[in-house]
């Protein structure tokens, strides 16, 4: 019964961080790049992303994977669907801050600022952060050993595989600013100044 309800939710929430993402990819689209930085490895593992949102899809409308499911108490499907609306608010948050300064893969524009405002006050990456939040909540609402865990797997490679090039990167165009933010900000867990 609750199985079938956390498949609605999520699917529910799926849509929703899926617009806020579309809203800010059109914008980011219409922008120029000056420096473009994206490897193979970080292509590779936005496409592998996208498959990862995929699977949880397949789970929800259908019973091909009704094989790898498990049991777990109801609360953590509720506890799932907190999480994952808090991992909405900080994607949208953080677009909202960033606003056209994001960029999608590694990069920086020719007007690009400094974003230290907003969520980016206590935090560097709150979208690595975001992603990871929908991870864990993916895997506390669908008990699915298959449909559960990709997101969060392809969230948390995708940030080891980036986040040092991305703060090599920024200290390389902010310099001192960046390596004074660095201090007083946490990577995706928030740093919370008196």
């Amino acid at each position: 019964m609750f199985d079938s309800v956390f498949k609605v939710v999520y699917f529910v929430e799926f849509v929703v961080i899926s617009i806020v993402r579309t809203a800010h990819t059109r914008q980011y689209r219409r922008l120029s790049i000056a420096v473009d930085r994206k490897t193979l490895p970080d292509i590779i593992l936005l496409a592998l992303a996208g498959l990862g949102l995929l699977v949880p899809l397949v789970y929800v409308f259908s019973s091909l994977l009704d094989f790898a499911s498990y049991n777990l108490p109801t609360w953590t499907g509720w506890l799932g669907a907190v999480i994952f609306a808090v991992a909405i608010w900080l994607l949208w948050r953080s677009h909202a801050d960033l606003g056209r300064n994001w960029i999608p893969t590694l990069g920086i524009r020719d007007d690009h600022q400094l974003v230290t405002n907003g969520v980016f006050e206590q935090i560097r990456h709150p979208m690595y952060a975001a992603h990871i939040l929908w991870g864990v909540a993916a895997v506390l609402m669908l008990h699915n050993w298959i449909a559960g865990f990709p997101i969060l797997v392809v969230s948390v490679a995708h940030y080891l595989s980036r986040v040092n090039a991305e703060e090599q990167m920024m200290l390389q165009h902010f310099g001192e600013g960046y390596k004074s933010y660095m201090k007083r900000t946490g990577r995706i867990i928030p740093r919370f100044r008196r």
